[in-house]
Parts: structure tokens; C-alpha cells; sequence
């Protein structure tokens, strides 16, 4: 197994992943893809979208190797989280 490095801090990894996918990719995939994980190759601009955080972005390495991944719960504004309160976007 491979050990991966990051290239960015994790404010910056956020920022660039958040703005990649306001600027086209969520039109691409919102509409029918609700509650499932999207991986973005922040260099890239590369996505996958699966039902889980590990199928994402084991799809992403498969055909970015040296992908810088941010995850994102579609329609949702964390992809885990903890207590009652739904993160769900209204």
C-alpha cells in the first residue's frame, strides 16, 4: 500500500475543494446522486461519486494516483457527523 502525501494544508485542501465543486461540479452530480460521497482531486478538478467515502476515492486514486482528495456528503454539509442536529443543506 501505498503512503500518500499531502500537498496542501487542510484549510487549504477545504477551500479549494469547496470552490471546485460550487463552480460546475455540483450541477454534475446533485440531482440524483443525494446523500452520496463525492471525491475531488483539488489539482485536478477530477471527481467520483459512490455510495461510500472509501469507493469514491479509491475511484479517484484508480485513475489519479497522486490525486490531493477532498470529500464532500452530497446535499449535506459535513460527511460524518456526531449528535442529533442534521447537517443536511435546506
Amino acid at each position: 500500500m501505498a503512503v500518500r502525501q499531502r500537498h496542501h494544508s487542510k484549510e487549504e485542501l477545504a477551500r479549494r475543494g469547496q470552490e471546485l465543486y460550487e463552480s460546475g461540479i455540483w450541477q454534475q452530480v446533485e440531482a440524483e446522486n443525494e446523500g452520496k460521497i463525492v471525491a475531488i482531486d483539488i489539482e485536478t478538478g477530477e471527481f467520483e461519486v459512490n455510495e461510500t467515502l472509501m469507493g469514491a476515492t479509491d475511484r479517484l486514486f484508480e485513475r489519479q494516483p497522486d490525486a490531493q482528495p477532498w470529500t464532500l456528503r452530497i446535499g449535506h454539509n459535513a460527511v460524518y457527523h456526531f449528535g442529533a442536529r442534521s447537517l443536511r443543506k435546506d
